[in-house]
C-alpha cells in the first residue's frame, strides 16, 4: 500500500478560512464508499446514548471499515453527518471536536452536516457517511 497522500484541498483564496472543514478535495486513486455508520460497537449494541460517545463510536467504526481497505483517517475526502439534534452537537461542539481530533486526528475533509428528524435505530443520535481516496499503489 502507498501511503503517500495525493489529496489537495480546495479553497478559493478570497474566502474566510474553513475551520475544522475543507470547503472542497481534488484527489486520485481507489475510492471507499463508507455506508452510514452509526454510535453502536462492532456487534450492532449501543455502548451508550451519549451524543458525543455516539459520535466516538461512529467515526471509530468509519476508521475500522477503512482499515479492511489498508486505509486510514488520512484518506478520508467527505464525510457526511446526519445529526437529530442540531442543538445539541452545536452546545457541545468542543466535546465533539475532541472526539473527531482522537479517532481521525487532525484531518479535515469536505464535510456537510444536516439534521434529520430521525434516523432508523431508534437510539441512534448521529449517523456519519464516509469516502476515502487511496493512492494507487
Amino acid at each position: 500500500m502507498n501511503d503517500a497522500i495525493s489529496h489537495q484541498l480546495l479553497h478559493p483564496s478570497h474566502w474566510k478560512a474553513a475551520v475544522g472543514y475543507a470547503n472542497g478535495v481534488l484527489a486520485s486513486g481507489r475510492t471507499i464508499f463508507v455506508g452510514g455508520q452509526i454510535g453502536w460497537n462492532g456487534d450492532q449494541v449501543f455502548e451508550s446514548d451519549d451524543f458525543v460517545a455516539q459520535v466516538h463510536q461512529a467515526l471509530a467504526n468509519i476508521v475500522e471499515v477503512l482499515q479492511v481497505a489498508g486505509a486510514g483517517p488520512e484518506h478520508l475526502v467527505r464525510l457526511t453527518w446526519y445529526v437529530t439534534d442540531k442543538q445539541e452537537y452545536l452546545a457541545r461542539l468542543k466535546e465533539v471536536g475532541a472526539a473527531y481530533r482522537e479517532v481521525i486526528g487532525k484531518h479535515f475533509p469536505a464535510m456537510t452536516m444536516v439534521q434529520v428528524a430521525d434516523l432508523i435505530e431508534d437510539r441512534a443520535k448521529v449517523e456519519i457517511e464516509a469516502t476515502a481516496v487511496v493512492p494507487e499503489a
